[in-house]
């Protein structure tokens, strides 16, 4: 039996991925877990494993391409299984031609079901908009309405609107008079409607003189070969433009604006499909999906942020260049970087630690570690250190979501660690980390960096982050500004240690300083809780009984 490998799920929003490294070819014999494909996503490099046993029929796609999530990468087929499932196509019989004068359509009557009241009440009107001024009414007591007829014009402190009818009827009674002021959700008038119902008969033709009988088509399935995915196809041919002027709301029904809010779409971007541009759910939903679409497959530019884009000048002009394509996670770190900047108010605290102490210890109790296959450092005790800093301060350990207005906060304690590798920066993820103990935390460290560089790393091991470190100490430096990596709201960097005069009791003495710079977003961390954040980390680092005591 044929059966399809398909790219699995890679994560959560990732829909792309390029293929690095194809490790089948035609004729190979699979074994399920076998590692058959490389690939690289926006966050890692992965290795996609078979699924089950099999011998490769033929490779749909090329090393290098970019395969959405689903797409066909090669056929197998089980073994002992030699024949092939093959669809035999359809034959349809040429139709019996009808005259136009031979059909009668069957009527389908109507009755009058019910009859009610209902009140017509001022809708939302957008966010914080509570009071409108009424400019005109334009229905009088006893005029007969239609759906999506302009029934009143209002007048709010961002636009005048023109208010549409939602059903169809007479209007018994006006409360309002232009001029006046009205609430939202206020009774303007009531309306009388009468609804109708079809009766349902079984819909058929009537063929005089003939019968005719039309073959039902059958779907008959194509193998393709061409499992590229086109990148430039998937862009929708929806761009996001205001689709109202300036001044005016789009024609929708509360219910609708209520839906495009919640799923944050701006109405007055949807084309409406009903009368008069009238936009329903539907035409929303449309607009989201084409929305996400052109997103997953536009490259995200400065100028996506509010940034103006200028042209590059011609640099050949000057000297030989050379140009490379960005890879994948370098572009992914360039987006993610600049959303992060732009969105989030950051402020850096600096402060130094004396470790002299720590040091003393490290060494000590160094060899311990190393005997698990490990290496005690700085930042496998910073882990453990910020960890229960995070329980004292629970504002280090939150999202804020400016959407619904709400701070998030989180009860488990995952910690990310910046890896320099020859790709980029990688940020896995140590999770639990007040759960394991320093010598515990520093193996895992180890493994995880190793993974990073080894391009070992999986989706998982980058994902739930609630705190960053980056240690450039290894590097040199004395202090640097982070960039906090959203949703988080800190990172801290850790610069070179390095030996200082210090006064103490009258007296300067050599110890051993480490610089620290601490960036958080000032929506949720105000700058005195930054300064009591970085003091406590500064204090367990010179006095390690403060874990015990407060963490």
């Amino acid at each position: 039996m044929i059966n399809e490998f398909k790219l699995p799920e890679l994560g959560e929003n990732i829909e792309i991925a390029q293929v690095v490294k194809i490790l089948v070819k035609s004729g190979d014999k699979i074994t399920k877990d076998q590692s058959v494909l490389e690939i690289e996503t926006d966050k890692a490099t992965v290795e996609v494993p078979a699924e089950m046993d099999g011998i490769v029929v033929d490779v749909k796609i090329e090393e290098g391409t970019k395969v959405k999530v689903g797409s066909v990468v090669f056929t197998f087929k089980t073994e002992g299984v030699e024949t092939e499932e093959k669809s035999e196509p359809v034959k349809i019989e040429k139709p019996v031609e009808v005259k136009a004068e031979q059909i009668k359509p069957i009527e389908q009557p109507t009755k009058a079901v019910s009859t009610g009241i209902i009140e017509f009440k001022l809708p939302e009107l957008g966010e914080n908009i509570a009071v409108a001024t009424i400019t005109k009414v334009l229905v009088n007591k006893g005029d007969v309405i239609n759906k999506d007829t302009t029934v009143l014009e209002i007048e709010t402190d961002k636009a005048t609107v023109e208010v549409p009818a939602e059903v169809s009827g007479t209007v018994i009674e006006v409360f309002v008079s232009s001029g006046e002021k009205a609430k939202v959700g206020q009774v303007i008038f009531t309306v009388s409607i009468v609804a109708t119902e079809v009766v349902k008969k079984e819909a058929a033709v009537k063929v005089e003189d003939k019968k005719v009988e039309v073959p039902t088509p059958v779907f008959q399935p194509q193998k393709s070969n061409d499992a590229q995915i086109n990148v430039a196809k998937l862009t929708p041919p929806i761009i996001p433009s205001r689709n109202t002027m300036p001044g005016k709301i789009a024609p929708a029904a509360p219910s609708v604006r209520r839906f495009a809010r919640e799923i944050g779409i701006d109405i007055n971007m949807v084309r409406g499909s009903g009368n008069s541009g009238r936009i329903s759910i539907e035409d929303v939903k449309t607009f989201a999906k084409a929305l996400n679409e052109k997103l997953l497959t536009t490259p995200v530019s400065a100028a996506s942020f509010g940034v103006s884009h200028e042209p590059l000048p011609d640099f050949s002009k000057w000297g030989n260049i050379e140009k490379v394509e960005m890879s994948n996670i370098r572009k992914k770190t360039a987006e993610h970087l600049s959303y992060a900047w732009n969105t989030i108010p950051a402020v850096t605290q600096f402060d130094k630690a004396d470790i002299t102490d720590l040091e003393k210890m490290r060494k000590l109790f160094g060899k311990k570690v190393e005997a698990r296959g490990a290496k005690l450092t700085v930042t496998a005790i910073l882990l453990k250190i910020i960890a229960s800093a995070m329980k004292v301060y629970p504002q280090f350990n939150s999202t804020v979501d400016m959407e619904k207005n709400e701070i998030i906060y989180k009860k488990y304690y995952n910690i990310g660690v910046a890896v320099d590798t020859d790709r980029g920066l990688l940020v896995p993820v140590i999770k639990n980390v007040d759960k394991k103990n320093i010598l515990e935390l520093a193996t895992e460290l180890g493994e995880i960096s190793v993974k990073a560089r080894n391009k070992k790393l999986t989706i998982e091991d980058m994902q739930g982050g609630n705190f960053s470190i980056s240690n450039l100490g290894s590097i040199g430096g004395t202090h640097f500004t982070p960039i906090v990596n959203s949703p988080e709201v800190a990172i801290l960097g850790v610069s070179r240690s390095v030996f200082e005069p210090v006064y103490i009791d009258g007296k300067f003495e050599p110890r051993l300083m480490l610089p620290l710079s601490l960036t958080y977003d000032h929506r949720i961390i105000d700058g005195a809780d930054g300064a009591r954040f970085i003091r406590w980390i500064v204090e367990a680092l010179q006095q390690p009984f403060l874990l015990s005591l407060e963490g």
